[in-house]
């Protein structure tokens, strides 16, 4: 089969690779019908992520079912589901307890598209032909009828990313202000988690990004928005979101937190000299929580999926292109916020 395959900065090629094969009860095989860019992926392919090479990229999608193994009871061949991007056993103590990023019975960190090795990366990548799915029953979750593949796809990471950082927050404060701080990698989770935050019902969304496309994505959706990290903003909020990955962003985000509010980190601080020292005395007299980590993504998507489905958040106007398949090498070379790839 047909794998995309990154070889390093700026360098990807379709190689041949094996093509997967059921090993074992509890597996499938599928074929993906609509593949997202992550806003990491943006990051891998210009050589600015730690992750070596070479590897399949791709970890946001929804497949068809092509084949499954003895036990499989929750999907058929031809059903459409969601790929979440880590791979999750079920059964582990972990999986038990809604803790699906940090499964038990795979290595730390086991995930489809990246990672640090072949121990991680063994099951590829979703820009390729097919996949090989280890715990169908676990990790698949079926579409909802009349939902295009291309809406759902970010679904697997950066739509649920941007759910997770609003979404609990905003059950528990009810229109709660919001305040989201994008920057250089934030791409889609930003301007979806300011999407989703009106969506949601806040009464007030600002969101902040020298980035004039995010800003006018995030307008879109009925945000504020400011064109500069300032030293702080106008108002205190108990909802704030870091997509940033800088220190002035997460200075910001954490500074600007209302009397017992949540600060929910999405970005991913590869070089410690870009984070800024914490205000700990601020942050304790006030009461405030820090959240920052993986999600769990298979815990978290279903809720998502229900969101699109029943139209109250809509991520097509953040999507930059739809690109064919074949076409995926060239665009992901090229500048956007979010493509999805499709058959």
């Amino acid at each position: 089969m047909r794998a995309l395959t990154y070889l390093g900065p700026r360098d990807l090629q379709w190689r041949e690779a094996p093509d997967p094969v059921l090993a074992g009860d509890g597996q499938a095989i599928v074929r993906h019908l609509a593949v997202a860019t992550c806003d990491l992926d943006a990051l891998i392919v210009s050589g600015r992520s730690p992750f070596p090479a070479p590897f399949t990229l791709g970890h946001e999608g929804v497949a068809e079912v092509l084949e499954i193994g003895d036990g499989v009871t929750t999907v058929r061949p031809g059903d459409r589901v969601l790929v979440p991007f880590q791979i999750s056993c079920g059964t582990c103590g972990a999986c038990r307890a809604g803790r699906s990023g940090n499964c038990e019975t795979e290595a730390l960190g086991t995930t489809y598209g990246f990672g640090f090795g072949e121990e991680l990366t063994r099951f590829g990548g979703f820009l390729a032909d097919r996949v090989l799915v280890p715990y169908a029953d676990a990790m698949l979750v079926r579409l909802p009828d009349g939902l295009a593949p291309e809406v759902a796809a970010g679904a697997s990471d950066n739509l649920t990313d941007a759910y997770r950082a609003v979404a609990p927050a905003l059950a528990q404060r009810p229109g709660a202000p919001v305040l989201v701080v994008g920057g250089a990698m934030s791409g889609s989770i930003g301007v979806y988690a300011a999407g989703q935050a009106v969506a949601l019902g806040s009464e007030d969304v600002l969101y902040v990004d020298a980035d004039p496309g995010r800003r006018a994505l995030a307008q879109a959706y009925g945000a504020r928005t400011l064109d500069h990290v300032p030293d702080r903003v106008d108002r205190r909020f108990p909802v704030t979101v870091d997509a940033s990955a800088s220190r002035e962003g997460l200075a910001l985000a954490l500074g600007s937190l209302d009397r017992d509010g949540i600060c929910t980190s999405t970005a991913i601080y590869f070089d410690p000299a870009t984070v800024p020292s914490f205000p700990l005395l601020g942050m304790y007299v006030m009461g405030s929580t820090f959240v920052t980590g993986r999600i769990h993504a298979r815990r978290d998507a279903p809720a998502v999926l229900d969101l699109l489905a029943a139209g109250t958040f809509d991520p097509a106007p953040a999507t930059t292109r739809v690109v064919p398949f074949d076409e995926a090498a060239d665009a992901l070379v090229e500048d956007y916020v979010k493509l999805v790839f499709t058959r």
